[in-house]
């Protein structure tokens, strides 16, 4: 039996995979998941261009927004190569364009993801906040998602039983029962608690990095709850289109952040997903994504 990776090591494996090396002028490899099988994560792909582009502006310019478009599914076997173009430096505003790229089906580089992300010295405005943190339980009075994991985990087999045991470097605590355990439609609408497991250095691009890599977490999930179908159980093919974030605030990934999210609308094997971000009831952060959900006959994989 192998032993489970302490908290510390699942957040230092965190931090170097989210630490993409440079490989010459505006070019970075980002580094491959330790021990990884299959498709790369979404919000791996997203934290680390993210990181490759910030290390090209100066450091009084912090990441407001990313908008990324998911061209192919990644593959752990191999890390990501990351290029960038520097397409604008204003007063107060920076623009880069990163292109990450795997080698495809004959070796050669292939885009798996394209990503605009701006950046904004620090000014003084207006300030509102219309958004409300919803009244949900709070972290301590929940079941951390590991447990209810590998207890749910003793239904399964195979990969899906693997993916499911593994550990994660993000502590989550659902508000509501999944709801990959129930067949019953529900109203489109989630929330979690979400934070590395343990302290994270202070650097604010470091914890940016890691909101970018939690935000597509629980996101896609959302549009499947009015239909009760899931593809734990070989009832959907579903995989991430594209994905906007917005940040709107200083804070901490290493304290508990409340992710509240919701589905206006799905249509044509897409849905739509909206999330907002909550820390100490302040609004830190705002996320859309669309993505693909095609439902398949379960007996035909």
């Amino acid at each position: 039996m192998i032993d489970r990776p302490t908290d510390e090591q699942l957040v230092s494996g965190l931090i170097a995979l989210l630490d993409p090396a440079p490989q010459g002028p505006d070019r970075f490899e980002g580094p491959r998941n330790p021990g990884g099988v299959g498709r790369v994560f979404g919000g791996q792909v997203i934290a680390q261009a993210l990181v490759a582009a910030e290390r090209t502006v100066g450091k009084d310019r912090a990441a407001h927004s990313l908008h990324a478009y998911f061209l192919r599914g990644g593959s752990e076997d191999h890390p990501i190569t990351l290029d960038i173009a520097r397409d604008f430096d204003g007063g107060s505003f920076s623009n880069r364009r990163v292109v990450a790229r795997q080698p495809g089906k004959d070796g050669s580089p292939t885009p798996i993801l394209n990503l605009t992300a701006s950046f904004q010295r620090e000014q003084p405005g207006p300030e509102h906040q219309e958004a409300v943190a919803p009244n949900v339980p709070d972290p301590d009075d929940l079941e951390p998602d590991d447990v209810l994991r590998a207890r749910y985990a003793e239904k399964l087999e195979g990969p899906a039983r693997a993916f499911f045991l593994r550990p994660r470097p993000i502590e989550i605590r659902a508000t509501a029962p999944a709801h990959w355990t129930s067949r019953e439609p529900q109203k489109p609408t989630q929330a979690s608690w979400f934070r590395a497991r343990t302290r994270l250095p202070d650097d604010h691009r470091l914890h940016r990095a890691v909101l970018a890599y939690l935000s597509d977490m629980q996101l896609l999930g959302t549009s499947l709850l009015p239909h009760g179908i899931s593809w734990l159980r070989g009832e959907v093919k579903n995989a991430s289109l594209d994905h906007a974030l917005w940040f709107h605030a200083p804070f901490r990934a290493d304290e508990w952040l409340l992710y509240v999210t919701d589905s206006p609308w799905s249509g044509g094997s897409r849905g739509f997903n909206r999330g907002q971000i909550f820390q100490n009831g302040r609004l830190i952060a705002s996320v859309a994504q669309e993505g693909m959900i095609r439902r398949v006959d379960p007996k035909a994989t």
